[in-house]
């Protein structure tokens, strides 16, 4: 991970937190039921997940208690800028933005001496069937404040009243209590401490629980997608529900998908993408061992590229040139069908969202494409960055300065 530390691809973007913030962070895993850290500073991201913590812990998503109940930390309004970096659900991204604005001010004002503890709840306390996952329409995102900060409000505010009632302002008892609530906690009487609950509609979106599934609930009939084996052959079981199910290797997947309008796929204009030329050059250092030249080097050169393609098998070769010979041949032989030309990992990694859905479905069918096969390096990293990591540790050193190298051009092409 080193090398993406430096380049800020694992980490970067985040705050630190020493000192206050740490002992604050602390206590929030205390109400969530956690351990603390032993951490003296780390980074967060915008839920308040930290990679150091992480680590630490052996746990990619220890904010979590169970599949079904995930939390959040707030500990500064700076985390309002910042990315999540390991969301379990793909709403949690869209919800995080959504808590900030609605109290950014109270955000603000409460992080001052304080800490919020998040809950994202859809009134399932456990998972139990894959099925349930259907009923998920709505989250309740609730907050709870470190050391009961809006009681202590509330109490304060109470001995305020009490003392401008009749002759109390000579009460000495209560003159006690104020100045005691006041030495402990400052003046709460004008903070903007109370958080009411907030209720977001959720539709189609993907969660890791049940070892990961894709729920599509906007489209002609609802369909759910699933990672896991074990998991679907649980779920084609209950034949209650109108829903269409499918592992995410099924052949007859993509075809539903597209006839619902989900994804589609033009290998001409794909052919001239640079995620097509990602893809081959993965492709091709799959295939490269022994070389006369760092890795990194052959990917990044048109004509070293070239050279190295030349001397794999040509079977090979015709598989990795295989969208440019369709395109060819297609131009004459009008009938000609994609698959008798096109191998199924290139026609899979070619989909893309269909162009009539809505950024946030992009998104989240970007997602399941990467997961379909994941042979785009930096749509990895976009999409789904715990297989990114996951990945990244057994890729050839030189193989990840190229992928680093793809992910920095990226972000240079975004900033222009």
């Amino acid at each position: 991970m080193e090398k993406l530390k430096a380049a800020g691809l694992y980490g970067g973007g985040l705050i630190s937190l020493s000192g206050a913030l740490v002992k604050r962070y602390n206590e929030c895993l205390a109400v969530l039921g956690l351990s603390p850290t032993t951490l003296p500073h780390f980074k967060v991201d915008a839920m308040g997940w930290s990679p150091e913590i992480s680590e630490e812990r052996k746990d990619p998503y220890y904010l979590n208690i169970g599949e079904a109940n995930s939390n959040a930390i707030l500990v500064s309004p700076q985390q309002e800028q910042l990315p999540v970096y390991m969301p379990f659900h793909s709403f949690d991204r869209d919800l995080i933005r959504a808590v900030f604005a609605a109290y950014r001010k109270e955000i603000k004002d409460i992080t001052k001496d304080s800490a919020i503890c998040i809950h994202l709840d859809q009134k399932m306390d456990a998972y139990h069937n894959p099925l349930d996952l259907l009923y998920y329409t709505k989250i309740e995102v609730t907050f709870k404040l470190i050391n009961d900060l809006e009681k202590k409000q509330r109490q304060q505010l109470d001995l305020v009243a009490q003392f401008n009632e009749g002759n109390n302002f000579i009460n000495r008892e209560l003159h006690h209590k104020i100045l005691k609530s006041a030495r402990d906690h400052g003046d709460l009487r004008t903070r903007k401490l109370l958080l009411e609950v907030l209720n977001l509609p959720v539709s189609s979106f993907y969660t890791r629980a049940f070892g990961g599934v894709f729920i599509l609930k906007d489209f002609i009939k609802p369909v759910m997608i699933f990672e896991s084996t074990e998991t679907f052959n649980t779920a084609i079981k209950d034949t209650s529900h109108d829903v269409l199910l499918y592992h995410i290797d099924h052949t007859e997947l993509i075809e539903t998908l597209q006839h619902h309008l989900i994804v589609e796929r033009d290998l001409h204009k794909a052919a001239r993408t640079d995620r097509y030329e990602r893809i081959k050059k993965h492709l091709l250092s799959s295939h490269l061992s022994a070389t006369e030249h760092p890795l990194n080097e052959i990917l990044a050169s048109q004509f070293l590229f070239k050279k190295y393609l030349n001397t794999l098998d040509p079977e090979v070769q015709k598989q990795l040139l295989s969208v440019e010979r369709f395109n060819q041949r297609k131009i004459v032989e009008r009938e000609l069908k994609e698959d008798e030309v096109v191998p199924p990992m290139f026609l899979k990694a070619l989909l893309a969202p269909h162009s009539a859905l809505e950024e946030e479905h992009k998104e989240l069918i970007n997602t399941l494409i990467c997961k379909m096969m994941p042979i785009d390096p930096l749509h990895l990293y976009w999409f789904d960055k715990q297989n990114f990591y996951s990945n990244y540790s057994q890729w050839n050193e030189n193989y990840k300065d190229w992928v680093i190298d793809c992910i920095l051009e990226s972000h240079k092409t975004e900033s222009v």
